[in-house]
Formats: C-alpha cells, sequence, structure tokens
C-alpha cells in the first residue's frame, strides 16, 4: 500500500487521468479518508484545467501528415488464426475485467458540479494559505466595486454589510469553471469568507447549502448572476449571510 507521500506524487497524474487502474483506485481509496491530499487534489485539477484551456495548439502543416502516412505499411499482414486455449481465455477474461473496472473508475469521475465545487473550496483554502485574500483591500464598496472596472466583462454587485456584522473587507480577481469571476471578501469576528461572482444564463436558483472538506458553500442564481460563497463559519451564519446578501442585491 502507498505511503501519503507516494500518493501526493500521484496527485498530477490522477488529475490528468494517466494512472493504470491499480495506482488510479489506490489513489481514490486514499482520498476518501484523507483531507490535505483532497485539498492538493483540487488544486491540482484547477491546473490541469488551466492548461488545457489555456496551452497553444499547432496544426501538423499538411506535408508532414503526408510523409507519415507515406511510410506506413501499404499492405497489412494477414491475422494469424487465434487458438483459444485456458492461457488464452485467461488473458481475455483478465482484459475484461480490466476494462470493465475502467468504465466504473470513468462513471465514478466527478461531474461538472462536483469538479466547480471543488475549485471554489480549493480557492478558498489557497486564498487562507498565502494569505491572498484581497487585490484590493478596502471596507468602502464604493472603492472595490469600481476596481473590477476593466478587470471583467460585467459589473458585480458589491455589497455594504458591516453594519449586520459581516464588513467588507476587499476584493480580488479569480479563476472558476475556466472564467474569470469577482471574488468579494468578508469577516465575520476571525471566519473570512470568499463571495464569488460571474454572469450565468441559468434561471434563478434558490441558495443551497453543502458542506466539502470541513467548509460550507451556498450557491445561488439570481438576475443572470452566480452566486457561490465558502467559509468555515457554521451553517447558520453563512445562510444568515446569503439572506443579507440577497436582499440587499435585490433592493
Amino acid at each position: 500500500m502507498m505511503d501519503h507521500q507516494e500518493i501526493l506524487a500521484l496527485l498530477p497524474a490522477y488529475a490528468d487521468q494517466e494512472l493504470g487502474v491499480v495506482e488510479a483506485r489506490e489513489v481514490q481509496r486514499h482520498l476518501e479518508s484523507c483531507v490535505d491530499c483532497q485539498r492538493e487534489y483540487a488544486a491540482q485539477r484547477i491546473v490541469s484545467a488551466r492548461f488545457k484551456k489555456e496551452a497553444p495548439y499547432f496544426d501538423a502543416p499538411a506535408h508532414l501528415a503526408h510523409r507519415i502516412n507515406a511510410a506506413l505499411p501499404q499492405d497489412a499482414p494477414r491475422a494469424k488464426p487465434w487458438h483459444i486455449n485456458w492461457l488464452n481465455l485467461g488473458a481475455a477474461m483478465a482484459a475484461g475485467l480490466a476494462l470493465a473496472w475502467s468504465v466504473g473508475l470513468y462513471l465514478n469521475l466527478p461531474s461538472d458540479q462536483d469538479r466547480l465545487t471543488e475549485e471554489v473550496v480549493a480557492s478558498h483554502v489557497r486564498s487562507l494559505q498565502v494569505d491572498h485574500l484581497s487585490d484590493v483591500a478596502s471596507s468602502d464598496q464604493h472603492t472595490v466595486k469600481p476596481w473590477f472596472n476593466g478587470k471583467l466583462n460585467f459589473s458585480p454587485p458589491v455589497v455594504d454589510l458591516a453594519p449586520q456584522g459581516f464588513p467588507l473587507i476587499g476584493g480580488r480577481l479569480d479563476y472558476l469553471g475556466g472564467r474569470p469571476v469577482a471574488a468579494l471578501i468578508y469577516r465575520r469576528a476571525q471566519h473570512p469568507i470568499n463571495l464569488y461572482i460571474w454572469p450565468s444564463s441559468d434561471k434563478d436558483a434558490a441558495p443551497q447549502l453543502q458542506n466539502r472538506q470541513g467548509y460550507h458553500l451556498v450557491r445561488w442564481t439570481w438576475d443572470g448572476m452566480s452566486y457561490w460563497t465558502v467559509s468555515d463559519l457554521a451553517a447558520g451564519e453563512l445562510e444568515k449571510f446569503v439572506g443579507m446578501v440577497r436582499s440587499t442585491v435585490r433592493q
């Protein structure tokens, strides 16, 4: 059985689905019980998604494709008859089991919603670890809101909730689900709250609470905007924050 450090070393390949069936299953089992590796895996998926989206791709020139085709054998050799014996039967059964196992792993891959949840949590954790909560540190909504001008193709609603006990402390640019988003940072006592906002074509949806890796998340959609908030606050406190944001934005 692999130890913690060996699993960490395999996470990039696991995120890119490059591991064999046995190794992938062992990593998956480890992830079910290791919070540190869950967070690292979420961060690896973000890196992988950005690389796949932003890396430049080039089409091979036509003459190269022609040279490759010309170098290939023109007449494929006839396949030799395959005499079924116990050895071949065992190999076929092993291959079938491996295929079934691979299909099972594929069907257990996280959905787009699960991957986005992982990204939101990873972004929140990363902002705490590197002490980079804000690109613009201010408790004034009239300073934070115009800071996003020219940096995003939309204007995020920025509300002041200091009188209700959730002071605004700044904002920053972030990247979730393959798009740039606005991140607004609030605080409740010593608990930072990340509120992510971006345009959405989805219909309005009521807040939905969930728990992931020890953090509470609430997501909802309103008036062409998608909202996600995450914190280590108690669920009731975070839902209270969400209610205040929603009522203020609707005014």
